[in-house]
């Protein structure tokens, strides 16, 4: 029995509560790529509060990702420190004068 991946429509905010925990990498990749070319600049993830390692593991990819350019915890009414609100850049301001 093979596995079909699971299409997760695109927006402004990616709640990891259903993504296993070996998956989550990949697919915190995966949507930042998606939503930086949709053209998205404010995201939220939600990764939850635990022990934080899924919290680490999100901002270890954010740091990495060079279209990211601010991540902080969010305000206590959008999830505290167990979601993660993350500022991109324009892809457009990316592509040069040409």
């Amino acid at each position: 029995m093979s596995e079909e991946p699971v299409r997760i429509p695109i927006t402004d905010i990616f709640d990891l509560h259903s993504i296993a925990p070996r998956d989550v990498s990949a697919a915190v990749e995966a949507y930042l790529e998606e939503a930086h070319s949709l053209g998205l600049r404010a995201l939220r993830i939600i990764h939850g509060r635990g022990i934080g390692v899924q919290r680490e593991t999100v901002r270890a990819i954010l740091k990495r990702t060079p279209y990211v350019s601010d991540f902080q915890d969010a305000p206590a009414e959008a999830g505290g420190w167990g979601a993660t609100i993350v500022t991109l850049r324009d892809p457009r301001a990316q592509r040069g004068s040409g």
